[in-house]
């Protein structure tokens, strides 16, 4: 019984410290709000018209994809088509990224050089 006094004894002085130092402030002013500054590309890769081909199996439990990033807008879902086609396999556009599912670079490196594209493999 004595540790339960003495507990509820130190909640009323917590309590009591807390109304004797505290002051209810509220404001509808916008005050010192700081404006977010602007989103960057998601892109890691710049827009110098070289288009960038990568195998990425991260996030995907160990399946290879290839991700071909710096196609031009209004190319990127027919060629995404084409590629899909080409390769014999699934694939999809996503985010401006082009994603073919399997590790087939040199047909769709063949293909988009084909297509009038400069190319570059990137990373291993």
């Amino acid at each position: 019984m004595r540790k339960i006094k003495l507990r509820f004894a130190n909640r009323q002085r917590i309590a009591m410290s807390h109304d004797n130092n505290s002051r209810l402030v509220y404001s509808t002013d916008g005050g010192m709000i700081k404006e977010s500054a602007p989103a960057q590309s998601a892109s890691p890769f710049p827009a110098d018209g070289v288009v960038r081909i990568r195998r990425e199996t991260k996030g995907r439990k160990g399946a290879g994809v290839i991700s071909i990033h710096g196609v031009p807008a209004d190319q990127q879902k027919a060629l995404a088509t084409l590629l899909k086609k080409k390769c014999g396999t699934g694939g999809g556009l996503k985010e401006g990224v082009i994603e073919i599912q399997g590790d087939k670079r040199d047909p769709i490196r063949a293909e988009l050089e084909k297509a009038g594209f400069q190319v570059k493999l990137v990373g291993g």
